[in-house]
């Protein structure tokens, strides 16, 4: 940045297009095996229990890869974390359309999770250092929407146009190339607002402003160690809001044609089934993140106005349970899209937590951690859903039942911890999180 350049209105917009465009591309990496896995089963003689081996050694490297990418993004900045880990999982990525069995599909599957880990903490970083408290919950919308328009647009590059025309290789291996072309983009325009020099005086002025009312007054912002961190009850509020909930969508991203499968539903109405719930969970990222702005600019205190989303997310997810009751595809698509919505509303403020909670020199740390346990929860939900999908497959369209009755009652449950966990107390007082 040795010259002056032009000044880019309303910057940090253009920031959040990025991490979105990010998110997107992460999700269409990770989804061609979900994909892929009906046709890969019979070609490698695959059963559910070693399909959820490799989506276990995805987790796992993805759980590690949390926390640890988590603390390296707050020592070396987002910028430089990210310009790394994207180069890296688009790399295996691509080298994964070379797996010739079981062992190798695992080995790289574990290599993808590990570098996919670090695009949720170093986003939320990124949104802590760009945006005010007032469009956090939008701008963290966002970046996480691409989670959703991943899976909803996978489909359709990797079934309806690679696939058909080269196979499955291609299908894995073609998609990694936009990580490359998105850290040319990512480079070119990402620096902190302190130090970019297309950033107007006025957006730079606003983001300053915001981060000194945001601080205790008074006291310098401190950088707990982990240990310290996971003493804090705040902390293990952000935790329980992303491992209680995350885990259901992962079986939704992950599962879901299977499930769709085991209804008996016919390919065609598989893809709306598929495709539909995506976007109903960015249509409730935006909304959340929309009127939880709202409600801070109408006087709602930053608490109120998070714990709103909380509330009607852990009640919509709920209605997963219903979906026993029916082989309808597009009653079974309306109940997926209503829990896809109102999750979208849960994640967001799981999402946006640890910027509202802590410094930015810890804002990453605490993101990591949730994803690790989130992660956690996901590896022992997925064995638990391979083994029980497997025994139970003699109960035909209900082989999911028991898996879809207690994915509705979780997030319930998780709604409740969070309003309890997440509040001001004496950590408030001494400085260690910020007043919600």
């Amino acid at each position: 940045m040795a010259h002056a350049h032009r000044p880019i209105p309303s910057l940090r917009w253009w920031i959040g297009g990025l991490l979105f465009a990010s998110t997107v591309i992460n999700y269409i990496d990770r989804q061609t095996l979900s994909l892929l896995a009906p046709t890969l089963k019979v070609d490698f003689h695959w059963t559910n229990s070693d399909y959820a081996t490799l989506v276990v050694a995805f987790r796992v490297a993805y759980s590690i890869g949390q926390s640890a990418f988590g603390r390296l993004m707050d020592r070396v900045g987002t910028r430089r974390g990210l310009t790394f880990t994207v180069i890296g999982y688009s790399i295996i990525s691509m080298l994964t359309s070379l797996a010739h069995g079981f062992y190798s599909f695992a080995t790289f599957r574990f290599l993808l999770g590990a570098g996919e880990s670090a695009n949720w903490p170093a986003a939320t970083k990124a949104v802590s250092e760009w945006f005010p408290k007032r469009e956090r919950a939008l701008a963290t919308a966002l970046f996480d929407s691409g989670s959703s328009i991943g899976a909803a647009v996978a489909p359709f590059i990797v079934m309806r146009w690679i696939y058909p025309r080269w196979g499955w290789r291609p299908a894995i291996a073609l998609p990694s190339i936009l990580g490359f072309l998105w850290v040319i983009a990512w480079r070119w325009l990402y620096h902190t607002p302190e130090t970019h020099d297309r950033i107007t005086t006025g957006e730079r002025a606003m983001i300053a402003a915001d981060k000194v009312e945001s601080a205790a007054p008074g006291r310098k912002e401190l950088r707990p160690a982990w240990r310290d961190l996971l003493k804090l009850p705040q902390t293990w509020g952000t935790i329980v809001a992303k491992t209680f909930t995350d885990p259901v969508f992962f079986f939704i991203a992950e599962w879901l044609p299977m499930y769709l499968a085991a209804k008996r539903i016919e390919s065609n109405s598989q893809l709306i089934a598929e495709t539909i719930p995506f976007v109903a969970a960015d249509a409730g990222s935006f909304f959340a993140g929309w009127f939880s702005g709202y409600l801070i600019r109408r006087g709602v205190s930053l608490g109120w106005a998070r714990r709103v989303p909380v509330i009607y997310g852990g009640i919509g997810m709920t209605l997963l349970i219903f979906t026993i009751f029916t082989t309808n595809p597009y009653v079974i698509a309306l109940l997926f899209s209503v829990v896809t919505f109102t999750y979208g509303g849960f994640t967001v403020v799981a999402n946006t937590l640890p910027s509202d909670l802590f410094s930015s020199g810890s804002v990453a740390s605490v993101s990591g951690m949730g994803g690790t346990l989130t992660g956690a929860g996901t590896i022992v939900a997925t064995i638990l859903i391979g083994r029980l999908s497997d025994a139970r497959q003699s109960a035909g369209t209900h082989s999911f039942d028991p898996i879809l009755i207690i994915a509705g009652i979780v997030p319930f449950v998780g709604m409740i911890l969070t309003l309890l966990l997440v509040r001001n107390n004496e950590a408030t007082e001494r400085g260690l999180v910020r007043r919600i």
